[in-house]
């Protein structure tokens, strides 16, 4: 077999995450006056939600340098809802969303839990843009420039982004003579890491961080890469015995019947592909895409966070596999089950497989994937529903010398910000951060699983998937979310009293 790969969006890891997996199968698919100065709030300008209103902040381009291309600046955007602030003589706190490798309207769009609890805690809210991402493009806003070559993309890295963060939020503090109100940080996915680690690099900055669906511990020699595809397979088959040998067995009947003559029609008929060119390997990477990000979005309620979908998407997908009415007509059965994910709506009549538009500005991060963000998820065992294939380190490496003329560094993120002997370290030294996981979720299996100390707890929902527990509330969230969010609330509280207990007696 040939060696390919595969980008999984981080959703968060919703951004794509790319990760190599040594199968045919896989194909691509889809962070001289004072530096730091507020800018005028543009008028009339809000997130898509209408709940926030968008600023921008003069931030530096490099934090770790002194070189004269160091005092670069760049305008950072934020994104800022004071509805329910108690206002700085309270001290009243701000919730803070360190943000992922996207535009950031559309984490603020799908991220609730700040939201929803801010009116308890009368807390000023803030989601900051991640560097190279959105509006928040170095090189004076043009994107072709500051993503032109590895000389300006070797800005684009998570140390860089969390001092952003810290530098942004403590100047917004004294702009807003708040230099007494506690932050708290929250983030998904990769936003998640970042707010882990966050904490753990400013805690005079910030008293606590919430990490959902952050896989901290996804790297090199800390996960299996085979857990990713494990989880995945384990989402379908908890649903339907059936559903998961059609899964399995379908990668050789695509293969079978593209080499056949006349099998590329037919393939092209049966899965109503728009008319363009069709392979069997885009085909496959179509559904792979399908699958993937279905298992990771399995939400209880219908959501659009990556596309229009029902609650428990999976077990819509499995639903439509095992429908009687296809009897054995295994592409009729795959084709019911992408719907699910490509057509929940019923409005696209035909698939177009080469449509590689990015309509949420994520195209760092094959950078930061090639860099610094090694995650280990392309393993798949002769039980997996993908086909078998050992992840190669060497294969990513080349790819990325071919991409971008940069060689890897998989030891890094455990350097910089630890991993090995994980809860012996943190249970030393680090405090006051909630990791969340949904084991329904493939990058639970790069996640911190289990608490570390009193005050690092781990909550984990066995029906949980992707960050669900940071999406707005609903009347129709099961009870088991309900009471995830108000164990998390409950922390959250408890941070902050004891934060106004010090400052009381300080």
């Amino acid at each position: 077999m040939g060696t390919g790969f595969i980008s999984i969006w981080f959703l968060p890891l919703f951004s794509l995450l790319v990760f190599g997996i040594s199968s045919a199968h896989f194909i691509p698919i889809r962070f001289p006056t004072p530096i730091a100065q507020f800018q005028a709030e543009k008028d009339s300008v809000s997130s898509p939600t209408g709940l926030y209103k968008e600023k921008f902040f003069t931030q530096i381009l490099d934090h770790f340098n002194f070189n004269p291309q160091s005092y670069q600046t760049f305008q950072q955007r934020y994104l800022i809802n004071d509805t329910f602030w108690g206002g700085p003589k309270k001290n009243a706190p701000i919730f803070l969303y360190t943000g992922n490798e996207g535009e950031i309207e559309w984490f603020a769009q799908n991220t609730g839990f700040m939201y929803d609890n801010a009116p308890r805690f009368k807390a000023l809210i803030v989601f900051i843009e991640h560097r190279y991402y959105g509006k928040s493009i170095p090189f004076g806003g043009n994107e072709d420039v500051a993503k032109s070559n590895a000389s300006t993309l070797g800005y684009l890295s998570s140390t860089q982004a969390l001092a952003d963060y810290a530098t942004l939020i403590t100047h917004l503090k004294n702009n807003l003579s708040a230099t007494d109100s506690p932050v708290v940080v929250f983030g998904g996915s990769y936003g998640g890491m970042l707010a882990a680690w966050f904490r753990l690099k400013y805690p005079h900055v910030a008293i606590g961080a919430l990490a959902s669906s952050a896989p901290i511990l996804g790297f090199v020699n800390l996960t299996s890469p085979y857990s990713f595809s494990k989880i995945i397979t384990q989402d379908f088959r908890s649903e339907s015995e059936n559903c998961y040998k059609v899964l399995k067995g379908s990668w050789q009947q695509i293969e079978d019947t593209a080499s056949q003559n006349g099998g590329l029609e037919k393939l092209r008929n049966s899965f109503k592909i728009c008319k363009n060119y069709i392979s069997g390997g885009a085909l496959e990477g179509w559904l792979s895409t399908a699958w993937v990000y279905t298992a990771m979005t399995d939400y209880p309620t219908p959501s659009n966070f990556l596309n229009p979908m029902p609650a428990y998407p999976v077990k819509q997908m499995c639903k439509a596999i095992d429908d009687p009415t296809t009897g054995n007509d295994t592409f009729a059965k795959l084709y019911g089950a992408a719907n699910v994910y490509y057509n929940y709506t019923g409005t696209a009549t035909c698939f177009d497989l080469d449509d590689d538009s990015d309509t949420h500005g994520l195209g760092g991060w094959g950078w930061q994937a090639c860099t610094e963000m090694i995650l280990v998820t392309g393993g798949s065992d002769e039980e997996s529903i993908f086909p078998p294939s050992d992840w190669s380190y060497d294969a990513r490496a080349s790819s990325c010398k071919f991409s971008f003329g940069v060689e890897p560094r998989p030891d890094w993120i455990p350097t910089e910000f630890g991993g090995h002997n994980i809860k012996r370290v943190l249970k030393r030294f680090g405090s006051n951060i909630i990791f969340f996981n949904g084991l329904r979720d493939p990058w639970s299996g790069g996640g911190v699983l289990s608490g570390i100390s009193k005050s690092i707890v781990a909550i984990v929902a066995e029906k949980g998937a992707h960050h669900v527990d940071l999406r707005f509330a609903t009347s129709e969230d099961p009870k088991w979310l309900q009471q995830v969010r108000k164990r998390e609330v409950k922390i959250i509280a408890k941070w902050l009293s004891e934060y106004y207990h010090d400052l009381a007696h300080t």
